[in-house]
């Protein structure tokens, strides 16, 4: 085949719940994969943090992925159990003297740190251990001291490839430093394990946060040095909080799952992720094959992105209201009373649906159907009141047998020569105890006959 498959990846690190700034990067590293015939999108955990990680947040990635749509091909990767893979790349580094043992301790790299932003530089390991000879690594190595290895990088010359969002990018590798590849405690560092996870698992397309952007011409080299094709990286510009921060877990971003518990369908995060660093798409509610057509790593934004909960609940309202009469009834069955039969449940959601954002908007109106009185909110008792009372005689009295809303509005007018908001109004308000809501003709029977004329007889 002429062209090379795009397999992409989602590699998310098991140490909290996913915000909405990964899900943004799950989704388009999804879309990359799926807009190809033969693409694939993998899922790799990187959980060689041992201190941080946790089984049950790897838990809760795998179902946010799930909840969104966001299904991954073939088993996922576990970092945790790829250390043999790690080992052999090291051992092939070391006998190149690609990289070497640094017995630098914590204190005198934090000294050279604070040396370097003293002096007004970007920190960049000093490379005291570059040039220890052979024989002073093996007897320090043999005494048992801690060791990491570190990546030796060329001292001069540049680092250059294309971004896919950015352009161009070089990088002079005199300003990068010696970079580690394995900690002291024998984990593999980020630069390393990536990496050759990447490679390993035939990634061909990378789209992460611009915030690793400095992390490629490292991994590009360490790569090299391998014998390893690159894949082609892409830095997407971040997203931004309102408090206009990067998302971040330590910075408290809400978790897709917090907004899963709010009501939040998946097609509202997906809709708006996807407007989000990526122009060009239309307005209208798309599901994931339609992103997948539109998307196209070319209208990625190099500007950061301003996450709007406005926006978000604009989605969440086009969403719900693009559900299907089944669709919805799933979505609202946990708030709905386990005594109502199935043909009155239906009944309900269809009357309501036009007036619910969310699961929890329809308690009210379960009020409205469910209860004998309903107290009116304040403007409702102004209608009222400013009402006259033979409206609601007569409406009251065209209750007295089982009857339509129209027949019952239609008494009410009869009697007193209101119509419009000056006859519905005040008939809304005693049903309903509001001035809005779904409407009337479908509530009615849900209220039931008795209920209602009960309401209404109180005002006449």
């Amino acid at each position: 085949m002429s062209a090379q498959a795009v397999v992409t990846r989602f590699a998310p690190s098991p140490t909290g719940r996913m915000h909405l700034g990964n899900a943004r990067t799950a989704l388009f590293n999804y879309l990359a994969a799926r807009r190809d015939p033969r693409g694939a999108f993998r899922l790799r955990i990187e959980d060689t943090d041992a201190e941080r990680s946790r089984p049950e947040f790897t838990s809760g990635l795998r179902e946010d992925l799930r909840w969104l749509g966001l299904a991954w091909d073939g088993d996922e990767v576990h970092q945790s159990a790829r250390r043999a893979a790690y080992d052999a790349a090291l051992d092939r580094l070391l006998a190149a003297d690609a990289a070497y043992p640094c017995f630098c301790t914590p204190a005198e790299l934090d000294r050279e740190r604070a040396a370097d932003r003293a002096a007004a530089r970007a920190p960049r390991y000093s490379g005291r251990c570059r040039a220890l000879s052979a024989e002073e690594r093996q007897r320090r190595l043999a005494a048992g001291d801690p060791a990491a290895l570190r990546f030796r990088v060329p001292e001069s010359g540049e680092v250059a490839f294309d971004d896919v969002v950015h352009g161009p990018m070089h990088f002079r590798c005199a300003e990068i430093g010696d970079f580690v590849l394995r900690r002291t405690d024998g984990s593999p560092a980020f630069f390393f394990g990536n990496a050759l996870d990447d490679s390993d698992g035939g990634i061909t397309l990378v789209l992460r946060g611009e915030d690793h952007l400095a992390n490629t011409p490292r991994q590009l080299l360490l790569l090299g040095a391998l014998g390893r094709t690159p894949p082609r990286y892409g830095h997407l510009s971040l997203l931004m909080g309102g408090d206009g921060q990067p998302l971040s877990k330590r910075g408290g971003a809400a978790s897709v799952a917090a907004l899963r518990d709010r009501g939040y369908l998946p097609a509202a995060l997906l809709n708006l992720l996807f407007r989000l660093g990526h122009h060009g798409a239309s307005d209208d509610l798309l599901d994931l094959p339609a992103m997948a057509a539109a998307f196209d790593v070319h209208r990625l934004q190099r500007a950061s992105a301003q996450l709007d909960p406005v926006q978000l609940d604009g989605w969440q309202k086009r969403a719900a209201h693009a559900l299907s009469a089944a669709e919805r009834l799933a979505w609202l069955a946990p708030e709905l009373p386990a005594s109502m039969d199935e043909p009155r449940r239906e009944a309900f959601v269809a009357a309501v649906a036009p007036n619910v954002v969310f699961p929890a908007d329809v308690r009210r109106w379960l009020r409205v159907v469910e209860e004998d009185d309903v107290a009116p909110e304040a403007d409702a008792r102004a209608a009222v009141e400013a009402a006259p009372a033979a409206l609601f005689a007569a409406a009251a009295k065209a209750l007295d047998a089982p009857v339509t809303f129209k027949q019952v509005s239609g008494a009410a007018a009869a009697a007193t020569g209101l119509k419009g908001p000056a006859l519905f109004r005040p008939l809304r308000a005693a049903l309903t105890g509001r001035l809005d809501g779904p409407e009337l003709g479908a509530l009615l029977p849900l209220i039931g006959t008795a209920r209602a004329r009960s309401r209404l007889a109180r005002f006449a």
